[in-house]
């Protein structure tokens, strides 16, 4: 993993708010919010919470009395998160590294990450830290992608982008959000640091667009790709966002689009 794909700075956190989260993660919050709200938690750790697309829906699921902490890598994203969520007493903030949680061991009846792990350095012992901070009979609930050929937007970007840069192609899409979808590698890694109970579950979804160029800009300026696309031509985010846009609009028509997209849901007790 490349040092830039952890970044999440500057522009990206609004934009991946403005145009990733309805795009693409939406349907998967409430999904996983609904696996969340079925363990009955009292206390919730969210690791890689983001712009707090899946706090809102475990919210809008858990009863008032839950309480939800919600952390990240990158401060500029709970900042984001909390400009929709700011003053509900149920959620706490903090800036964390989910490979060196500042918690006690048994503090939590859940740990839930929407699309996060797949920016763990180190699976397994971010699994281990899950581990050592739920309390006995508590549960890791997470979510990833599934290989990029089966999210069309994103495969079809990571093709545009390919050649637009043929020497040096940008491949932030399907080496880190779409590249860690080996179901028994996750199993392997969860039953190393300690986890029994394993359920791995496939489920499919569609991701809508208003436009060709919405879905462009949340994918080359909303995530860490922007620092692949700036690193290789420094005043060229413009013209690569339009070349994505084109290759979308060839495909999908050039009115609001709709693509496949396809996620592998993960529980582990």
């Amino acid at each position: 993993m490349a040092t830039t794909d952890k970044l999440f700075a500057g522009s990206i956190p609004e934009l991946y708010e403005r145009f990733l989260v309805p795009l693409i993660f939406e349907s998967y919050a409430r999904d996983l919010a609904k696996r969340v709200a079925e363990a009955a938690p009292k206390d919730v750790l969210e690791t890689a919470a983001g712009t707090g697309v899946l706090t809102r829906a475990m919210t809008a699921r858990l009863p008032a009395a839950a309480r939800i902490v919600a952390t990240d890598l990158n401060q500029p994203m709970l900042d984001q998160a909390a400009k929709r969520l700011d003053g509900d007493r149920r959620i706490e903030r903090r800036q964390a590294d989910a490979l060196a949680l500042p918690f006690p061991a048994a503090s939590f009846d859940v740990v839930a990450c929407q699309f996060g792990t797949i920016f763990f350095p180190d699976k397994i012992a971010g699994y281990k830290e899950a581990r050592r901070v739920l309390r006995s009979g508590g549960h890791l609930i997470f979510n990833v992608w599934d290989r990029i050929s089966e999210n069309e937007f994103a495969d079809i970007i990571e093709q545009a982008l390919a050649a637009l840069f043929p020497d040096d192609p940008p491949r932030f899409l399907a080496r880190t959000p779409y590249g860690y979808h080996d179901v028994e590698q996750i199993r392997r890694e969860l039953s190393t640091a300690g986890f029994a109970e394993i359920a791995i579950d496939a489920v499919n979804e569609k991701s809508k667009a208003p436009s060709p160029r919405d879905a462009a800009v949340g994918f080359c300026e909303g995530t860490p790709l922007r620092n692949e696309i700036e690193a290789r031509d420094a005043s060229g985010l413009e013209h690569a966002t339009a070349q994505a846009t084109a290759a979308l609009a060839r495909r999908f028509g050039n009115g609001p689009i709709e693509g496949r997209i396809r996620a592998i849901v993960i529980s582990a007790a």
